[in-house]
């Protein structure tokens, strides 16, 4: 995809991109594919299909206590348990507000590991790593922020998403579906959005804006971006996903390219259907 080649003009020392049909497809990649970058926030949607492996193996109910007093994993996955971003410090009740949490996704990884005597980063890995050949990949530290991997393991993951193996694809469409419509919050970099709309370890796209998809792309599209300057969608309507990495932390550089980017990725998949 001659759109791929965009990234060259990034600001970046390094960056990798690519795109992967909804039936495994890989349409083009570009750049370094097999480098190995800091994930940053895009470790949430790995430890979150980790999650829900969990929950369909029956180690973890969606709905049990986790977290805060009033607080489930499903408020922990979708950023609604009042637990503050870096700290673990609840600021809210459950349920009312959406704030955005790295706390909450530790939190999670505590409760899944203490539920299966496993530790996370190991339960993840032969949850979800190890099955999708994602030998890159390393959710070793925090299941929030601290995930390492390659555009080639993202690539899997993107693939598993859009055509689940691992999981029911039922269980995929909740996690790509709002959890407690309305509720407003602050996106990260992004500013104040109403609503702030979020699956179960997902950022869903809606009608944000500013956003860091494009602007073509469709309300259902769904992902997640990082600090570390990485992003993965997946946009139903476009049937593809679209994994870019760089090792530039996240910051107007971002926001500029980005959406233009992601723009000429959605146009070249239209033209060429």
């Amino acid at each position: 995809m001659q759109s791929l080649a965009m990234i060259e003009n990034w600001p970046v020392p390094t960056a990798a991109a690519a795109v992967v049909t909804s039936d495994g497809t890989l349409l083009g990649t570009h750049g370094p594919t097999a480098h190995r970058f800091p994930l940053a926030s895009v470790t949430k949607p790995l430890a979150a299909y980790a999650a829900l492996v969990a929950y369909e193996e029956g180690a973890v109910e969606l709905d049990e206590p986790a977290g805060p007093e009033g607080s489930t994993v499903r408020h922990l996955l979708a950023h609604t348990s009042g637990l503050a971003f870096d700290e673990h410090r609840v600021t809210a009740p459950p349920g009312t507000r959406r704030l955005y949490s790295n706390a909450g996704f530790e939190v999670l990884g505590d409760h899944i590991a203490k539920a299966t005597e496993i530790p996370f980063a190991e339960y993840a890995r032969q949850a979800v790593l190890e099955p999708l050949g994602m030998t890159s990949t390393s959710l070793e530290g925090s299941p929030a922020k601290d995930g390492v991997s390659t555009v080639d393991d993202l690539v899997r993951f993107a693939a598993e998403v859009q055509a689940p193996r691992l999981l029911d694809p039922r269980t995929v469409l909740e996690a790509q579906t709002v959890v407690h419509p309305g509720l407003k919050g602050v996106l990260p970099g992004y500013g104040h959005q109403n609503p702030n709309d979020w699956g179960l370890g997902f950022e869903i796209r809606d009608s944000k804006s500013p956003h860091w998809t494009g602007l073509s792309s469709s309300p259902a599209t769904f992902g997640h971006f990082g600090q570390s300057g990485t992003f993965l969608w997946i946009d139903p309507a476009a049937g593809a996903a679209c994994v870019a990495l760089t090792d530039r932390a996240f910051g107007p550089w971002a926001a500029e390219v980005w959406t233009p980017f992601s723009d000429a990725v959605l146009a070249e998949l239209a033209a060429s259907r």
